[in-house]
């Protein structure tokens, strides 16, 4: 069975940095791309990041371009998310989940198949 657990996160001022990560199981890791989500309080759980099976293709939603960067090691089953210069309005829970094959829409979360529990990021301003 597949399962994504996930670690980082916590408490950060405005400005500052934090790195989540995800260590996928029970699939081959290596065959799949992988995403960041993020769902505040009231809102919709909303894309923030995706990176292909190999690690050379990323896409990222404007709210978090050259913020944030997501990247994997395939060696270790693991995909990260560097978060810098983080802003209040990052502040969310936030999923890695496997992006199912052959599907080429990448911002939605009916494209993803499998979730991590989630990790609360707090950014104090």
């Amino acid at each position: 069975q597949v399962q994504l657990v996930q670690s980082g996160g916590g408490l950060v001022q405005a400005g500052g940095s934090a790195r989540l990560s995800c260590v996928a199981s029970g699939l081959t890791f290596s065959n799949y791309a992988m995403g960041w989500f993020r769902q505040a309080p009231g809102k919709e759980r909303e894309f923030v990041a995706r990176i292909s099976w190999s690690g050379d293709g990323t896409y990222y939603a404007d709210s978090v371009k050259g913020r944030f960067t997501i990247s994997r090691d395939n060696t270790k089953n693991t995909v990260y998310l560097q978060m810098n210069r983080l802003k209040a309005e990052d502040t969310a829970v936030y999923y890695c989940a496997v992006h199912r094959d052959g599907t080429y829409v990448y911002t939605s979360p009916g494209a993803y198949d499998y979730w991590g529990q989630g990790t609360q990021v707090t950014v104090s301003s």
